[in-house]
């Protein structure tokens, strides 16, 4: 029993990795082109609320956004108001908590990828009469494709590694919410450490083939 529920939240970590990077390389891209194109005054603001992540415990960042989805929070209330429903302890929620703890390591490699970019492309494409559209899947997009190849993995596998976020939005239930690192979490607490184990070093084996991955990529694109 405890190794068919350890598949589904193998699985139910997959999925919510998954739709997690589509979701941040969607939204993320023009957040990035925009902080490495603008010369706004907000661009330190929004960087800086972009990063939050990176800095801020992630059970402070589960519990406000616990608040804010909750049937008393402004999108509690929205969501309700659509017949939606609330987010919490639902997978969409789990998404939703993916996506703005994840934010930086997908927006920051691609924001990177396009300031290397320079402007000198872009200006050769203008002279060609392409529109600012064309200039970006045509010029930008082919150019910056490292820092896409990057940010999906980051993205993919810090998703894979939550836990405290997922833990205060999502809660602990089986096939719905309950992901590896909260079956781990589970496993330690009832001192089911073969379990536990076999989970962890699976995290460890993939952690390191992910570094391993982007350091060799790295060093082939420098070399």
């Amino acid at each position: 029993m405890p190794a068919q529920v350890d598949f589904a939240a193998a699985r139910l970590t997959l999925e919510l990795a998954t739709i997690t990077t589509l979701v941040l390389l969607v939204v993320g891209t023009p957040i990035a082109w925009w902080l490495a194109r603008t010369r706004s005054r907000w661009k330190g603001i929004v960087g800086a609320v972009v990063a939050l992540p990176l800095v801020l415990p992630p059970s402070v960042l589960g519990f406000y956004l616990l608040v804010t989805m909750g049937p008393n929070g402004p999108v509690g209330q929205l969501t309700q108001w659509l017949g939606i429903g609330l987010l919490p302890f639902t997978f969409a929620g789990l998404v939703v908590g993916s996506v703005l703890y994840s934010m930086p390591f997908v927006v920051q490699p691609l924001q990177n990828a396009f300031e290397a970019i320079g402007e000198r492309p872009l200006e050769v494409a203008a002279t060609l009469r392409a529109s600012p559209w064309d200039s970006f899947f045509t010029v930008v997009v082919p150019l910056a494709r490292p820092g896409f190849v990057t940010a999906a993995i980051l993205g993919f596998a810090h998703t894979v590694g939550e836990f405290g976020v997922v833990l205060m939005i999502g809660g602990n239930i089986p096939e719905q919410t309950r992901v590896v690192s909260v079956a781990i979490y589970d496993h330690v607490e009832a001192l089911e450490y073969a379990e536990a184990h076999v989970l962890a070093a699976a995290m460890l084996i993939f952690s390191f083939l992910v570094l391993l991955t982007l350091y060799s990529r790295n060093t082939r694109v420098w070399r």
